[in-house]
């Protein structure tokens, strides 16, 4: 059950990045007229959230129906939903450039260069920070202050969630990293994270993961990222959740 508007800006011209569709959902709950302020939730992948047609191998996010559901319930209260879809770029736009650069050994540089070219994520993120947010700020109802937006993906889309939570976190309050590609150039976004966790008392960040195919590398990388979160002063089931999902894989169904 489709609800709520979904507006459409086909493309969404940026400067600092190739032009690309954003779609906006608004639930029901938004009146634009009103002085009521609401959540965002800036979200990779636009393309795989809302509609089937659009999607990797025709299965979306259902992203519409889930939001909808935990508003309903009063689990969520109303938000906004902002998707950025991919480029074919997408190796270069969601690898985090800093943990690449600086954190890799020479040799996993090396080849990441080789597999995906020069990471872009700080001209990406820096596109949704000062040219997008304004923007979906300007345009809609919204919360700007950072307890108020999030950003959230998966698989790369996961590592640039997590590396925007930590280059802005004066802008972004929480991350979701879903089937986070951790990896990626060997894991370099692990001691990144180290040295670049934002404030606990203040943001809140989410990992999963799966235990069949690509998913099931993650576990590994995944039990020292949460040993960076408990020695960075995260309390689990408080600021940070990660869940292990026996049996499910790599794709948007899961």
């Amino acid at each position: 059950m489709n609800t709520g508007r979904l507006k459409h800006y086909k493309p969404f011209y940026f400067k600092l990045i190739a032009p690309r569709p954003v779609e906006v959902w608004l639930p029901d709950a938004v009146k634009l007229n009103t002085q009521e302020r609401y959540p965002v939730i800036y979200m990779h992948d636009g393309q795989n959230l809302f509609d089937p047609e659009t999607s990797f191998l025709g299965v979306d996010w259902g992203m519409i129906d889930t939001v909808d559901r935990l508003i309903r319930e009063g689990l969520i209260p109303p938000a906004i939903v902002v998707g950025i879809w991919s480029a074919t770029a997408r190796g270069r736009e969601y690898g985090p450039a800093k943990a690449v650069n600086d954190y890799a050994s020479p040799a996993e540089r090396k080849k990441y260069l080789r597999d995906f070219g020069k990471p872009v994520s700080d001209d990406y993120l820096r596109a949704i920070v000062n040219e997008l947010k304004p923007f979906i700020d300007g345009t809609f109802p919204t919360r700007t202050d950072a307890a108020g937006t999030f950003i959230m993906g998966s698989s790369f889309g996961g590592l640039i969630s997590l590396y925007a939570v930590c280059e802005y976190p004066k802008v972004f309050g929480g991350a979701a990293c879903l089937s986070t590609h951790w990896p990626a150039a060997n894991g370099a976004t692990i001691p990144y994270l180290a040295d670049h966790l934002p404030n606990p008392e203040t943001h809140r960040i989410y990992f999963d993961y799966g235990t069949e195919a690509l998913d099931a590398q993650y576990e590994p990388y995944q039990v020292q990222a949460d040993a960076v979160m408990r020695k960075g002063g995260f309390q689990e089931d408080v600021n940070w959740i990660t869940k292990r999902f026996q049996g499910e894989e790599h794709s948007e169904r899961a």
